[in-house]
């Protein structure tokens, strides 16, 4: 399937905040499919791009999660916790360099391999975030740390480990309502990884 690359002049930006990250009003023409031009105004909000993981065990068929507050989240009426994969922001990193510092931060899992699953656009509609998604085996002997992310960023996180089918279970009775982690856990079973 190939896709059709449509014409697409940006007339202006207008910097709307500029605070935690970036968020700009564009106004620009995108070519229809008929070849009239249309014009169009969005607010982009620009925040990096990330990486996320799932630390899984074979034999015991289990895997890592993290318990942590999300501010948005609660005022969108969720008390605020949410279950979650390992996850950060790049932040000028190589996604899998990240990754391995990041797991290692939040759940206190050192791992020395990870594999790329996949790559996705989360909010296409309104977030310039890429997410790369990892998944990585791990064992007793990896755990360096209690994790728990870092004071400093805000980071008070709880690190949880689950049988892969009580994770499915809470995704569908809604205990579990994070996309990313949705994704991995589905990738998971869908290739009998466990």
């Amino acid at each position: 399937m190939q896709s059709k690359r449509a014409g697409i002049r940006i007339i202006n930006d207008v910097v709307l905040s500029d605070d935690w990250y970036s968020l700009k009003k564009y106004t620009f023409d995108i070519q229809r499919r008929n070849g009239a031009w249309q014009r169009q105004t969005r607010e982009v909000y620009d925040r990096g791009n990330g990486a996320t993981i799932l630390l899984y065990n074979r034999d015991r068929k289990t895997i890592i999660l993290t318990r942590q507050f999300r501010f948005p989240v609660f005022m969108n009426g969720h008390d605020g916790y949410l279950i979650e994969t390992a996850a950060g922001l790049l932040d000028n990193m190589a996604p899998e360099k990240r990754i391995k510092a990041e797991v290692e931060e939040e759940t206190g899992f050192k791992v020395s391999s990870v594999l790329k699953v996949f790559e996705a656009y989360m909010s296409p509609g309104s977030v310039t975030e890429k997410l790369y998604f990892y998944i990585a085996e791990y064992g007793a002997g990896d755990k360096q740390s209690a994790g728990g992310g870092l004071e400093e960023e805000g980071e008070d996180i709880e690190v949880l480990e689950l049988p892969l089918d009580a994770a499915l279970a809470a995704v569908e009775s809604g205990l579990i309502v994070d996309g990313k982690t949705i994704m991995l856990l589905y990738h998971v079973a869908l290739k009998a990884i466990l």
